[in-house]
């Protein structure tokens, strides 16, 4: 018997991607040009224009590197840690592993700061460890985590770094585009992003931003970055005025790129921030009308992914395959320990409407039925 077709398109509702619109698609769709291309170094020009609006920066290394938000995470560490440096990385989450892996692998000495998944960094252990660690070259966190749900206020963190002559390293993968980042005012050294979430465009690019404080750093390294490909100095001659041959850039995504910073100057960033809280309320409103309640503490839930706990004895995959099958709405599971007892459910970039809201509150309710 031949399997029943899903529904296209998807209601993409899990924790990334997110929907595409059509403009964005259609730049995406539009005829390639060369690396060299001067209408491309045209684009590159306005997509870092359009990327320091929106991390809320004037560092002149704001980019978006070929890759996904690992990518830029792993160039973080390439770039800033050598053999022997110290890391003291916040560790809440799935991605806070994940920082804490990729640290370890360059060399680095890593000092871990857990605090339970679904609450945020305790600010006084961080400074502990800091101190213990003598003088670490980084400080870490996840600003949003993408695993619990929980958003990490940013300034005690940065207090801790500048306090220890630390180097202040945030993964806003799953906030940039949908809350505020605001890299120069609270002081974030690195600070990278992702384009399929609430930026609203397709995976394969990786939005970053670098401060002067870490080029010092990167300029001043005993050792060769060991990763050549995210090697950030030699990044940096391509994306500047000298356009030097790096590797051939995704000129199609990068068009995408362009349009959906386009389009988010167009709405407004506080109303795009607004849109993305309300829609965000609404689902949590709907959902404990169904007994399904918020896994992250409250007062720091992010407004783009919303990490739901389960009821008891609910059958996760059942029915989240029920929603995809009969109703083509894609909602996530859980990563690590919370595999089996949490939704994720992401309200970002153009899939942060009331009707995909609506939409999905509807189908659950006749699925739990």
């Amino acid at each position: 018997m031949t399997a029943q077709p899903l529904p296209t398109p998807r209601v993409l509702l899990g924790p990334g991607p997110s929907a595409v619109a059509t403009s964005v698609l259609e730049a995406l769709g539009r005829a390639p040009v060369g690396y060299l291309d001067p209408e491309l170094f045209e684009a590159l020009a306005d997509i870092q224009a359009g990327l320091r609006t929106l991390f809320g920066t004037a560092n002149p290394f704001t980019l978006a590197l070929t890759g996904t938000g690992m990518a830029a995470m792993e160039s973080c560490f390439a770039n800033l840690l050598e053999p022997g440096d110290a890391a003291v990385i916040g560790v809440n989450g799935f991605f806070g592993e994940r920082m804490a892996e990729i640290a370890a692998r360059y060399g680095a000495r890593v000092t871990c700061v857990d605090a339970p998944w679904g609450e945020p960094l305790d600010p006084e252990r961080l400074d502990r460890a800091a101190a213990a660690a003598g003088t670490p070259r980084i400080v870490a966190c996840v600003h949003a985590e993408t695993s619990t749900g929980v958003r990490q206020p940013l300034e005690p963190v940065a207090r801790v770094a500048r306090a220890h002559g630390a180097l202040l390293v945030v993964d806003a993968v799953t906030s940039l585009g949908g809350l505020p980042v605001q890299v120069d005012e609270i002081g974030i050294d690195a600070c990278y992003s992702a384009s399929q979430k609430c930026m609203g465009c397709p995976a394969g690019l990786a939005p970053i931003s670098v401060s002067e404080r870490a080029w010092r750093v990167v300029e001043g390294r005993r050792t060769k970055v060991t990763c050549w490909y995210y090697d950030w100095q030699l990044l940096r001659r391509y994306w500047s005025a000298e356009h030097a041959y790096h590797h051939t850039v995704p000129g199609n995504l990068l068009a995408a790129l362009r349009e959906a910073l386009r389009r988010m100057r167009e709405e407004g960033l506080p109303e795009r921030y607004g849109r993305h809280q309300a829609v965000s309320d609404r689902l949590l409103e709907g959902l404990a009308a169904l007994d399904i309640h918020p896994f992250a503490r409250e007062g720091y839930r992010l407004p783009t992914l919303n990490a739901m706990a389960l009821p008891e004895g609910l059958d996760d995959a059942a029915v989240r395959r029920r929603l995809l099958v009969d109703y083509g709405i894609e909602i996530g599971g859980g990563l690590g320990e919370l595999k089996g007892r949490v939704w994720r459910i992401g309200t970002m970039g153009e899939s942060a409407t009331p009707r995909n809201v609506e939409m999905l509150l509807g189908a659950l309710g006749r699925v739990l039925a």
